[in-house]
């Protein structure tokens, strides 16, 4: 069982962004600026091309509904998008508030904010989400 996998079944605390029965999303733990969320399906795959069309489908309407919710609670230019996947093998989404594509640079250094703030950063989002679910 991947670590997303755990998350997404409350086995291990996460910073709750969004959810349905599908799919879940959660505050980056290292994130490359506030608001950095990852979406992932609840169904464990490792690799995002590997979901049949439908189902990708749905993953990418439910991260754009992340993405407005993101943009809404942290007002940027776009919602960037990356799918990089090496880490941890389980499929999954960062969406990334960006004011210059400077901010979907991971080689940035990453932020380190304390656990009340992520709390914080998590509700917003959550809360901007709950309105257009």
């Amino acid at each position: 069982m991947s670590l997303f996998t755990k998350i997404a079944e409350g086995e291990i605390p996460s910073y709750k962004c969004a959810e349905n029965e599908e799919f879940y999303a959660f505050l980056d733990i290292n994130p490359l600026v506030k608001g950095h969320t990852l979406v992932i399906p609840r169904r464990e795959v490792d690799y995002i091309f590997d979901m049949d069309d439908d189902e990708i489908g749905r993953f990418q309407i439910f991260a754009k509904k992340v993405a407005v919710a993101i943009k809404a609670a942290f007002p940027c230019i776009k919602v960037g998008q990356a799918v990089l996947g090496l880490e941890v093998p389980h499929a999954h989404i960062h969406l990334v508030p960006m004011q210059s594509e400077k901010d979907l640079n991971f080689a940035n250094p990453k932020l380190s904010l304390p656990a009340e703030e992520m709390q914080q950063i998590a509700d917003k989002i959550f809360a901007e989400f709950k309105k257009n679910a």
